[in-house]
């Protein structure tokens, strides 16, 4: 009894608020945000200062099972390696038990077991994802945020792929663009009859996707990096585009992969950067990185 009071006068006297307090079961949870036929977005906040890499300096890595069409997380703690489900909020997370032998390797093959494996774009399977560290009520963690739309993303590709609009004329939820646009290029460049083409503009419509004289201003302007490395790969895409606009998309996709890497970038890839460069904010925020890394040994 002494414990719990003396505990509150602690508390009192460093002026915390007890709703403030952490919580057990706050932290290393999946918890959903908003449920509706076609879309999920779960919130989950992971500890940060026990995390081990993965690879390469990553202390998380996305997974994903195709055939449930589940997305996961996976962690690194000490002699362990945890799994945790960000489309199924209630699963218990999946903990492999590991020692120093084990490879990076080893792990990925007994998650595959499970139906998990790396996915390699999370757009390709409906999902919007972010990372951020935050702190949740004085513990140092990771922020995950997950919107999953693959129902509605299905639904679409396959009003896409008919030339069928009927499917989705009365959905009122919004499909990230990002999510279809390649897809819905595609099969526009397909349309051959009149017919079609009124079917993909009612789609078109929805999805507030512009019209193909719009794309040259898109990919210039807005379109993130993953669509403009998508766009700039597909082979028609060269000799659709003059060589200044090429030339100016490429450009811009540089633009972006600094961008990714000087705000996302491991340690080490911005040491390695920055010999090259030597750009004054690369050296701030490796010093940044280095001084966050310290505090959390």
């Amino acid at each position: 009894m002494r414990t719990v009071v003396l505990f509150f006068f602690l508390v009192l006297l460093s002026g915390c608020s007890l709703s403030r307090l952490y919580v057990p079961g706050e932290i290393n949870k999946v918890t959903v945000v908003e449920y509706t036929p076609y879309m999920k977005h779960h919130r989950a906040y992971f500890t940060r200062t026990e995390l081990e890499t993965i690879k390469e300096d990553q202390k998380y890595l996305y997974l994903y099972d195709k055939k449930k069409k589940h997305l996961g997380i996976l962690l690194h703690r000490k002699n362990e390696y945890i799994l945790y489900n960000l489309s199924k909020p209630e699963q218990t997370a999946l903990t492999l038990h590991t020692d120093p032998k084990t490879s990076y390797s080893d792990v990925l093959k007994s998650l595959k077991r499970q139906g998990f494996a790396p996915v390699d774009s999370l757009y390709a399977v409906g999902v919007i994802a972010s990372v951020a560290p935050r702190r949740y009520k004085g513990v140092k963690t990771l922020l995950v945020e997950v919107q999953d739309y693959s129902h509605l993303q299905d639904l679409y590709q396959q009003a896409i792929k008919r030339y069928n609009a009927d499917g989705v004329k009365s959905i009122q939820t919004k499909l990230p663009k990002q999510l279809i646009y390649a897809y819905y290029r595609r099969y526009e460049k397909r349309a051959r009859t009149r017919k079609q083409l009124a079917q993909l503009q009612i789609i078109a419509q929805k999805l507030q996707i512009k019209t193909r004289e719009e794309i040259y201003t898109y990919y210039l302007h807005e379109a993130p990096l993953d669509a403009l490395s998508a766009y700039l790969s597909q082979k028609e895409t060269r000799g659709s585009l003059s060589a200044r606009q090429y030339t100016l998309l490429k450009r811009r996709k540089k633009f972006l992969q600094e961008e990714k890497l000087f705000h996302e970038g491991s340690l080490e890839d911005l040491i390695a950067a920055y010999k090259i460069n030597k750009d004054p904010k690369y050296k701030k925020r490796i010093l940044s990185l280095i001084k966050e890394k310290q505090k959390n040994q």
